[in-house]
């Protein structure tokens, strides 16, 4: 018994041993890491680096992502959170960095909303920077839809070709499930022809180009999108064609065509009508030739019969 004891301490110990001998391998792999994190006040202990090896998390992207928090004074991100959203498919050193850029820039952002945005799909770095720093939107954008202009016509039948020039800011908040920017350029260019639709003249617009700035930005188009309009400025205006000129000269060629048919189908009626007077006469013609044709028959038939009689004086 005391054999089989012993072996049984031997064998404990060889496998506390290899255990011991395996961590410390895996501690001595991430010393330089976990002394990097200790320096720099980033708070992950060596077994959380061990540990994360073994989850498959990158120990150095998560180093590198907390040192970065730290040192920009965000407190409220966690060593699990971002292991967590790693795990999720997501990117934490960009989630950080956009963390930090709308920390400096005093925009109420906060992790979670951060990772969502990311888990999204969408690049949430780019949206605090667009958000800091406005971005301009073409309106029509040629690379997108072809058009170079947005045609619209006065309430005078003048056509006018304008491109507008919209600029926009992230929307944080509805920046998940928000519209993109194919709704805003369609929305402001659906605003613009409308607005100059609703105008007297022509002449107004191109006196005055920012009514038409007002008319589309107080219908409030950035709602339920991921983006804040912050102006809309008119970049250039051309006149068109006369539409309204086009379109009378349509419907007077096109009230033409049917004078013409309507005389036409009376001029129709009149030659039918006359065809029909002639046959008519032709059948009263016929008609007076039979009796004319009777005249003799009668007479033959009344003389035999005694009812005429030739007077002595014939």
């Amino acid at each position: 018994m005391g054999d089989i004891g012993t072996i049984i301490v031997w064998a404990l110990l060889a496998i506390a041993g290899l255990v011991l001998l395996i961590f410390f391998g895996l501690f001595a792999r991430y010393f330089k890491l976990w002394l990097r994190a200790f320096v720099t006040r980033a708070q992950i202990g060596p077994i959380s680096l061990v540990f994360m090896s073994l989850r498959k998390v990158n120990p150095n992207a998560i180093v590198d992502a907390k040192i970065m928090a730290v040192q920009a004074g965000l407190t409220d991100v966690s060593t699990d959170g971002m292991e967590a959203h790693y795990l999720a498919g997501g990117n934490v050193r960009r989630v950080i960095q956009a963390l930090i850029a709308a920390s400096r820039a005093k925009i109420d952002l906060d992790w979670n909303t951060a990772s969502a945005i990311d888990l999204a799909g969408r690049n949430v770095l780019e949206a605090v920077q667009t958000s800091v720093n406005p971005k301009v939107i073409d309106c029509p954008d040629p690379r997108r839809h072809g058009r170079i202009t947005l045609d619209g016509v006065a309430k005078d039948g003048i056509q006018l070709k304008a491109r507008a020039r919209v600029t926009v800011r992230t929307n944080l908040s509805q920046l998940v499930g928000g519209a993109t920017e194919e709704t805003v350029i369609a929305r402001v260019g659906e605003g613009i022809v409308s607005a100059i639709g609703s105008c007297d003249t022509h002449k107004e617009v191109l006196a005055n180009p920012m009514l038409i700035a007002r008319a589309v930005l107080q219908k409030g188009l950035d709602s339920q999108t991921a983006f804040e309009i912050v102006s809309i400025d008119i970049a250039d205006i051309d006149v068109g064609e006369n539409v309204g000129a086009r379109l009378q000269a349509d419907q007077a060629e096109a009230d033409m065509r049917v004078a013409r048919a309507k005389a036409e189908e009376r001029r129709a009626a009149a030659v039918a009508h006359e065809q029909e007077m002639r046959a008519l006469t032709v059948e009263n013609q016929a008609k007076v030739v039979l009796a004319e044709a009777e005249v003799p028959q009668a007479m033959a038939e009344a003389f035999q019969a005694g009812r005429l009689r030739v007077s002595d004086g014939a």
